[in-house]
C-alpha cells in the first residue's frame, strides 16, 4: 500500500451540504438556515406584508356620514322645537313639500327652464372666455390688446351690472343668459390663459427640435398643457353659473327655481325656499360630476395625488 492510498483510506468523508451549496448558492443558504433553526437558534417564520389600505368602510360611504348626521340633527332641532318652523322648516316637511311640488309638476318645469338658462349662459360665456384667452395667452401682441381691458372689466361686480343690462337688454331672457355668461368668461378666460402661459418651455422647445411647426406646437404641446387649467376653469365657471342665476331670476322672472325662491320670500315658505336651494345643490354636483369625468377621460396622461 502507497502512501497516498493510506491518507485516502483515512481521510474523513466529504461534506455532501458543502457541496450542494456550491453548486447551488440559494440552497445553500436555506441548508444554512434550517440547520441554525434546528439547533438553539430561533426558528424563522414568513412575514406577510400588511396591505396598505387603513379604512374597511367603503369610501361612499364615509362620504355620507356628514350630510346624514346634519339632517338628524336639524330634524332633532325641529322635533323638539328648538328650531322653530317661521325661522326653518323641518327636514319631514321640506320633504313632503319637495314630492307635492314634484307630483304637480312645479318643480320639473322650473327646473327645466333653469337648466336652459345656464346651458344658452355657459355656451356663451365659455365660447367668449376661451377665445379670448387663446387671443390673449398665444399673442404678445394679443395679451397687450385683451388682457387689461379684461383684468379691468373682471374687477368690476358682475351683480352690478344687473340695471345696466335691463336697460340695455329688457326684461326678458336676455339679461339673464347675459349675466350668467359674464360670470361665466371670466373664470374660463383666467383658467386657460394662465394654463397656455404655464406651459413648460422645455417641452415647446422640444416641439420646435423636432420640426413642428407654430400650429403643431399649439396643437401638440400648448393645449394639451393648458387642458388642465380649462377644466379646472370650467368647474368654477359652473358654479358661478348656478350663483348668476339666482340673481338673474330675481329680474322679473316668471318661472324657474328663482321665481319660485321669491314666491316663497313673500309668504315666508321656508320648505319652498330650502327645497329649491337642494335642487341648486344637486345640480351643482352631478355639473361637478360630469366635469370630473370629462377630466379622467381627458387627463389620463396626467399622474395626480388622490390621497392617502
Amino acid at each position: 500500500m502507497t502512501v497516498d492510498q493510506a491518507v485516502a483510506r483515512h481521510a474523513p468523508p466529504p461534506d455532501i451540504s458543502a457541496e450542494a451549496a456550491a453548486s447551488s448558492p440559494a440552497k445553500g443558504v436555506e441548508a444554512g438556515l434550517h440547520s441554525e433553526a434546528g439547533s438553539d437558534g430561533p426558528e424563522l417564520v414568513r412575514v406577510d406584508p400588511v396591505s396598505g389600505r387603513r379604512w374597511s368602510v367603503p369610501r361612499w360611504l364615509r362620504r355620507t356620514v356628514g350630510p346624514v348626521a346634519l339632517l338628524v340633527l336639524w330634524q332633532v332641532l325641529s322635533a323638539s322645537g328648538v328650531l322653530e318652523a317661521q325661522i326653518l322648516a323641518s327636514p319631514g316637511t321640506i320633504a313632503a313639500t319637495a314630492g307635492d311640488l314634484v307630483s304637480d309638476g312645479t318643480l320639473p318645469s322650473a327646473m327645466l327652464i333653469s337648466l336652459q338658462r345656464v346651458t344658452f349662459g355657459l355656451l356663451l360665456g365659455g365660447v367668449t372666455g376661451v377665445a379670448l384667452a387663446l387671443v390673449s395667452g398665444l399673442s404678445r401682441l394679443g395679451e397687450d390688446l385683451v388682457d387689461a381691458t379684461v383684468q379691468m372689466l373682471r374687477s368690476i361686480p358682475w351683480v352690478g351690472v344687473i340695471p345696466l343690462f335691463i336697460i340695455w337688454l329688457g326684461i326678458g331672457e336676455a339679461p339673464k343668459i347675459a349675466l350668467i355668461s359674464l360670470g361665466v368668461a371670466f373664470h374660463l378666460y383666467l383658467n386657460v390663459y394662465a394654463g397656455i402661459r404655464g406651459v413648460d418651455a422645455q417641452l415647446v422647445e422640444a416641439g420646435q427640435s423636432l420640426g413642428l411647426s407654430r400650429w403643431g406646437l399649439i396643437r401638440h404641446v400648448v393645449l394639451p398643457g393648458a387642458l388642465p387649467g380649462a377644466m379646472t376653469g370650467l368647474r368654477y365657471s359652473l358654479a358661478t353659473a348656478w350663483l348668476a342665476l339666482v340673481f338673474g331670476e330675481q329680474v322679473n322672472a316668471d318661472d324657474g327655481l328663482g321665481f319660485l325662491m321669491n314666491q316663497a320670500r313673500e309668504f315666508f315658505r321656508t320648505d319652498v325656499i330650502v327645497v329649491c336651494l337642494v335642487v341648486y345643490a344637486i345640480l351643482g354636483l352631478v355639473a361637478d360630476f360630469l366635469v370630473r369625468t370629462f377630466e379622467r377621460v381627458l387627463l389620463q396622461w396626467r399622474p395626480t395625488f388622490t390621497g392617502q
